[in-house]
């Protein structure tokens, strides 16, 4: 369902497309053509066929099968789980410089009580960078600037709460390169941004406590499919907010999101004007304790009515979904 704007003509004055296609990307001289899902595949197409941007425009439909982990059960419906000790897939991080949250988490209270995210930074402090350095042709400083580009689109994307409910995403739009804003904004409209971006539904409200946060950041150069040169940055995320629980409001539920983001930033050298900035390659996710109603949507809403019994869950242990290295090949129960 991407449809890629026209963009100005990237090639410089005497050269013809032929001569600079492995330089210059297909989508700035035609948009994709739009496929219609079928009712099967409405939901792993909303959340996993519409966030992977490739640099060149090309869609890449992410089916892995992401959210709902635990369902709607939610990390207190797995207590009686907790002394299975199953393995479950798990990922290796990337190549390449790299940095894991190491911040010293607060004492663990209220709702992250008796959870692995009582252990987890508070917010932007679970954020780490890895240690900047020239990286093939990218200067030190090209570096520095990417990575605060990417830091910068996760503190709004995950962390800003007026950005989980206002309307417009623009505030997380216009930190991506000019020629890839119109496709990230699609994504929102179509639902497909809750891989990598939160949106809350109109009635699930935070608690005032910070959300938790784990992750790692690494980057490597690297090329494209167009042979641009490309600093690729590697986000793996467990984020845990605290919600205002529906069915007992003193009693605060919490609902997980694990995310993996690939970001890209292109060599200034290698493309035009509108294509520099951060770009977005590929996107997945998982979740718990939400409902499939609003997912498709692209919203995070708290469950309600627990749904799914057991699928998806009853072989590992409860604490599986917050481990970082946790695959996100998971099983869909929407």
């Amino acid at each position: 369902m991407t449809d890629h704007r026209p963009a100005p003509d990237p090639y410089p004055t005497g050269h013809s497309p032929e001569d600079e296609l492995g330089r210059v990307p297909e989508w700035l001289r035609r948009p994709a053509p739009e496929v219609e899902p079928g009712r099967g595949d409405r939901l792993r197409i909303a959340l996993g066929g519409h966030s992977g941007k490739l640099l060149g425009g090309v869609v890449v439909l992410a089916l892995l099968a992401f959210f709902g982990l635990v369902g709607g059960l939610g990390y207190q419906g797995f207590q009686r789980w907790r002394e299975i000790s199953t393995a479950y897939p798990t990922t290796s991080p990337p190549s390449g410089e790299q940095a894991v949250s190491s911040a010293s988490p607060p004492p663990a209270a209220g709702p992250f009580d008796g959870t692995p995210a009582a252990g987890f930074p508070e917010g932007t402090a679970g954020i780490a960078l890895p240690r900047v350095k020239r990286t093939g042709p990218f200067t030190e400083k090209q570096v520095a600037d990417g990575l605060a580009k990417v830091r910068k689109a996760l503190v709004t994307a995950r962390l800003d709460r007026t950005f989980f409910t206002e309307k417009s995403p623009d505030r997380l739009v216009r930190q991506f390169a000019p020629d890839t804003r119109a496709s990230i904004r699609k994504d929102f409209t179509a639902g497909g941004a809750a891989n990598y971006a939160t949106r809350l539904g109109p009635g699930t409200r935070l608690t005032n406590d910070p959300p938790r946060v784990q992750g790692r950041i690494s980057y490597r150069a690297t090329r494209d499919a167009y042979d641009i040169r490309v600093l690729e940055i590697t986000t793996n995320f467990v984020w845990v907010y605290a919600v205002r629980s529906t069915r007992a409001p003193s009693v605060p539920d919490v609902i997980l999101v694990h995310d993996t983001v690939i970001w890209e930033v292109p060599l200034p050298a290698d493309v035009v004007t509108g294509s520099r900035g951060l770009w977005m390659r590929d996107a997945n996710s998982y979740v718990t304790n939400v409902e499939c109603a609003g997912l498709s949507k692209g919203l995070l809403e708290l469950e309600i009515t627990p749904t799914y019994g057991d699928a998806g869950s009853s072989a590992e242990h409860p604490d599986a979904v917050y481990d970082l290295d946790r695959s996100l090949k998971v099983a869909d129960p929407c």
